[in-house]
């Protein structure tokens, strides 16, 4: 089953090395029509960035990342979960 990332619109996602970002929108390259992911991080200077949709879908590879627990790249995070994370990072 392919994920919707509509459905990660407007939702905070958890990057499977610990850090949080808000998924702000889907774009499209200018030149090459190529899906983009928009999204924001929730640490530092809260800078935006871009990634290619079937990147920011993408499973993690668990080859080089043996020991990585969660499933996808990205992976959307309950409420109770966020609040856990933020001050985890924040201590």
């Amino acid at each position: 089953m392919e994920r919707d990332i509509d459905k990660l619109k407007g939702k905070v996602v958890k990057h499977f090395k610990g850090k949080l970002y808000l998924v702000i929108d889907l774009a499209r390259h200018s030149e090459t029509m190529e899906e983009l992911v928009v999204y924001k991080a929730l640490y530092g200077s809260y800078g935006i960035f871009v990634r290619p949709k079937d990147m920011f879908l993408s499973k993690v590879d668990k080859i080089k990342y043996p020991n990585c627990t969660q499933e996808y790249r990205f992976q959307e995070i309950d409420e109770d979960d966020i609040v856990n994370i933020m001050e985890a990072l924040n201590n």
